[in-house]
């Protein structure tokens, strides 16, 4: 009952703790779908959420919405599937699904994060090239945020040593943010990797939303690295998750 979970999923105020909670009790999404929303709010489930999930639920149709993704040819993986990422699904709070183009490999699982501030310096674009094409050339899979700067040069750096890379999205699929990087996006799934997110294919890239997104950066990795960052930026954000999360850490001085 994919299309129901992620008819479930795309409600703002349920995410994966309150879903896998909703998903334990009923253990069927398209249960869930048609329950008493009474009964969420004995399981914890805020009141606007649960006015949210009954708007929705007039309005949307689970299986046309399902449809759609294939037509867009977005995938999904779920956290109940055998091949979600080992080391994602060891976090505190993973994805209950994430929407991807591209291909996962099984060398994927030997990732590096590489994240950094969006005004990079000369320097930065420097270390970023160099430390990249060297983890690529020892057989990593970069990991970063398609966001402009460090991110992007990690990604096009990525690519063009031969290597793959994985690009964590702050929105949906098909709202491509920075839109200068649609290009490197279909670049990355046309052999080179995977563009993925949480966020269902039309949802904003909202600034509240990079947080989040941050999580999965980290939580891929095996270890993150920033190579030039402010000190009130994202990439800080990720390092202090992924040290939450007992991966390693690496900065450039």
């Amino acid at each position: 009952n994919l299309a129901y979970l992620l008819a479930l999923h795309s409600i703002d105020g349920l995410g994966p703790i309150r879903l896998k909670k909703l998903i334990d009790y009923f253990e069927d999404p398209k249960i869930v779908w048609g329950a008493n929303p009474k009964e969420f709010q004995q399981l914890g489930i805020p009141k606007n959420t649960i006015n949210l999930f009954e708007q929705t639920r007039k309005k949307l149709d689970p299986e046309e919405e399902f449809q759609k993704l294939s037509k867009n040819e977005i995938k999904v993986k779920t956290i109940f599937d055998d091949d979600y990422p080992k080391r994602l699904k060891q976090i505190y709070d993973p994805p209950t699904l994430f929407y991807y183009r591209g291909e996962f490999l099984a060398t994927d699982e030997r990732s590096i994060g590489i994240v950094g501030t969006r005004k990079v310096t000369g320097y930065g674009r420097t270390v970023t090239e160099k430390l990249t094409q060297e983890l690529v050339g020892s057989g990593f899979t970069i990991i970063s945020g398609l966001a402009r700067g460090v991110d992007t040069i990690a990604h096009i750096t990525a690519i063009n040593s031969g290597g793959r890379t994985i690009a964590c999205l702050g929105g949906g699929l098909n709202k491509m943010f920075p839109p200068e990087n649609l290009r490197l996006s279909q670049k990355i799934i046309e052999g080179n990797g995977v563009v993925l997110s949480e966020y269902p294919p039309d949802y904003p890239s909202l600034a509240g939303n990079f947080p989040s997104r941050n999580r999965i950066i980290a939580g891929l990795s095996l270890a993150v690295l920033v190579t030039e960052a402010a000190e009130d930026s994202g990439s800080l954000i990720t390092a202090r998750l992924a040290i939450d999360m007992g991966r390693e850490v690496f900065a450039i001085p």
